[in-house]
């Protein structure tokens, strides 16, 4: 049995912890919130993220992080982006030195552009076996045990063999890649395109609008993967074309909700303060355009929802600017 600590108690973090538990694994959840812990602790279960599912008997939950990474050999990072950072600064000192670190965060860090993993090498050392988890995953669904597949990314590949063992079971395939890039470019900027397709749905605009603006998405996030390394097959994999459709058609899709909310007039402060949990693609936007900028990459619907958020542009204008754009070759040169 190997011990395992997840660092957050949103809704991801809750349900791969309950899903290790399933599976075996001696697990820990650490929450920064010492009421959230106490109300969890009680219930068994997360009644603000996931209410839905109880947590299994013998799954601790502490507020303690020394408590939550003792003599851990998987530590799973799921915290939001703009907080992941601040918590594994925190953690460095108590993470054992042979464990494997898994990333579940998909995002980019808005003040400096770097990739989750990228964080996590600066602040426990890029020495260590570091691990992306990402694909087509709602968290309520793998905690009802619902069938899905996902894939994990690593420069060092027995690492990501190593994570594929001990997350797999009867309802979660996971598949492994070295294409770290792709894997969290692809999860990243998803959750942008997910923005303008909730939008496209909120306006009324049909099937055939949503199936060019995902096309379209993925032509943009591909474009952005492959400038700063990654394979361009990435990209058409699970943490791309998968995670995107998801992303962009679900129901319980929070950045698609987002769109929505954008799309009958609502202001982004007003939809962010009814909302319990992150949607990571309102900070990613700003990330995404900057890393576009940067390395000279068009993204003209990740322009167009930044400016949406920015309160710059209605939503009905931002679709009206992305249809009249030039119109041009839709192949393009290798």
């Amino acid at each position: 049995m190997r011990r395992a600590a997840v660092l957050g108690a949103g809704s991801w973090g809750t349900s791969l912890a309950v899903h290790l538990k399933r599976d075996g694994h001696e697990v820990s959840v650490w929450a920064r919130d010492p009421a959230l812990v106490a109300d969890m602790q009680a219930r068994r279960a997360n009644a603000v993220y996931l209410p839905e599912v109880t947590l299994p008997e013998g799954l601790r939950v502490t507020s303690s992080i020394e408590e939550s990474l003792e003599g851990a050999e998987l530590v799973i990072a799921a915290v939001p982006s703009h907080g992941t950072r601040s918590v594994l600064r925190r953690a460095a000192p108590v993470v054992h030195a042979a464990a494997t670190i898994v990333s579940a965060t998909k995002g980019l860090e808005q003040e400096t552009l770097r990739r989750t993993s990228e964080i996590i090498g600066e602040e426990l050392g890029s020495d260590r076996p570091i691990v992306v988890l990402s694909g087509p995953s709602f968290a309520a669904e793998l905690a009802r045990q619902k069938p899905m597949a996902v894939c994990v990314a690593s420069k060092d590949m027995d690492a990501a063999e190593r994570v594929q063992e001990e997350f797999r079971s009867r309802y979660f395939r996971v598949y492994a890649s070295t294409d770290v890039v792709g894997v969290e470019i692809g999860g990243a900027l998803k959750n942008v395109i997910a923005i303008a397709a909730g939008a496209v749905e909120g306006l009324g605009l049909g099937q055939s609008a949503l199936a060019a603006l995902i096309t379209r998405g993925l032509v943009e996030i591909t474009r952005l993967a492959c400038a700063l390394g990654a394979r361009r097959d990435t990209l058409a994999g699970l943490s791309g074309l998968g995670d995107l459709v998801l992303t962009c058609t679900g129901r319980l899709s929070r950045n698609r909700h987002v769109g929505i909310e954008l799309a009958r007039g609502r202001g982004i402060d007003d939809i962010l303060a009814g909302m319990k949990m992150v949607a990571e693609g309102v900070r990613t936007t700003s990330a995404a355009l900057a890393l576009g900028q940067a390395n000279g990459i068009e993204l003209p619907i990740a322009e167009q929802i930044g400016d949406v958020l920015a309160g710059r542009k209605t939503v009905p204008a931002a679709v009206e600017e992305l249809m009249l754009r030039p119109q041009r070759a839709e192949a393009e040169a290798e």
